[in-house]
């Protein structure tokens, strides 16, 4: 495993295991599957509703918990000083752990002013070891290490080959912020498996797509956050640093950037009515579930 180190001195593993999208049902088993690979990085989120079975498999796994880098990350609905610590409070609860490695505030909208103060105050605690941004485009990144008492350590963005985020890179590097990649295949979208150049690089290396794919990344100096259900496919993702790609054909990848997202803008504005919508909702079933205990 390769490793990055966080500008306040935390060590952060290059490449982790992913559950968004991971079922209740199946999350225990897979994350146990993962840790039983080798991964050590496991990333969840309150929104994802798996934190308590990601923190059952951590139980179960046998792997000292010192040695797992445990991200999760804070839901719009609970941004907000009070809220978000409140929720982080709860996302430790669910884990089973008495601290986080990393948080992130998960989404660019609501009071996250106040949910990073919030953040601040539990990272001087101790209770998170370093706190971030996910889902901040490069402006809204550069305002808020700009105007809080503690920039983010990370920013988590939508990172891939079609979408390189190469500005992003810049303004972190200026910034001291690392930047850590969400769907690092572009969940084959755009038929990034079936590409040419990465097919043809992954016979070159003797390497699948998908290991292309990661290598790529993690010599940018991206950490990637795969995910998989099957344990065969998680070995094949972590198997990436027996090789390294060329400068030259680094390069080849570098030219496919469409410098678009493969999946939607969080700048348009029916997106984040459809955001909005989505927090209402979610409050209302929470009211619901409430009234009914009380009932």
């Amino acid at each position: 495993m390769e490793y990055t180190t966080l500008y306040n001195g935390v060590k952060m593993p290059m490449l982790g295991y992913g559950v968004y999208q991971v079922t209740k049902d199946e999350c225990e088993c897979c994350v146990l599957d993962a840790l039983k690979s080798g991964y050590r990085l496991i990333d969840t989120a309150q929104s994802y509703f798996n934190e308590e079975e990601v923190g059952a498999a951590i139980k179960k796994s046998g792997v000292p918990r010192e040695e797992i880098f445990l991200t999760s990350k804070v839901w719009i609905e609970h941004y907000g000083y009070e809220e978000c610590k409140k929720s982080v409070l709860d996302s430790l609860r669910k884990l089973q752990t008495d601290y986080i490695d990393l948080m992130l505030l998960h989404q660019p909208f609501g009071d996250a002013y106040g949910a990073w103060r919030a953040l601040e105050e539990l990272y001087e605690q101790g209770v998170i070891r370093a706190i971030g941004i996910s889902n901040f485009y490069v402006d809204r990144m550069v305002e808020f290490a700009s105007f809080n008492r503690i920039k983010p350590m990370i920013t988590q963005m939508e990172t891939h080959i079609f979408n390189q985020q190469k500005e992003l890179m810049e303004y972190a590097k200026k910034y001291g912020i690392a930047l850590e990649a969400w769907a690092p295949f572009a969940e084959g979208r755009d038929g990034s498996f079936n590409n040419e150049v990465i097919a043809y690089l992954a016979e070159k290396y003797g390497k699948t797509p998908a290991q292309i794919m990661l290598r790529w990344n993690i010599q940018r100096g991206v950490v990637v956050i795969p995910k998989s259900t099957h344990i065969e496919r998680m070995k094949e993702n972590i198997d990436v640093f027996d090789f390294s790609i060329s400068d030259e054909d680094m390069s080849k990848i570098n030219a496919l950037d469409k410098k678009t997202s493969s999946f939607f803008s969080h700048q348009d504005p029916k997106m984040v009515e459809w955001f909005v919508k989505m927090v209402e909702e979610r409050k209302k079933n929470n009211r619901s579930e409430k009234e009914k205990k009380e009932w």
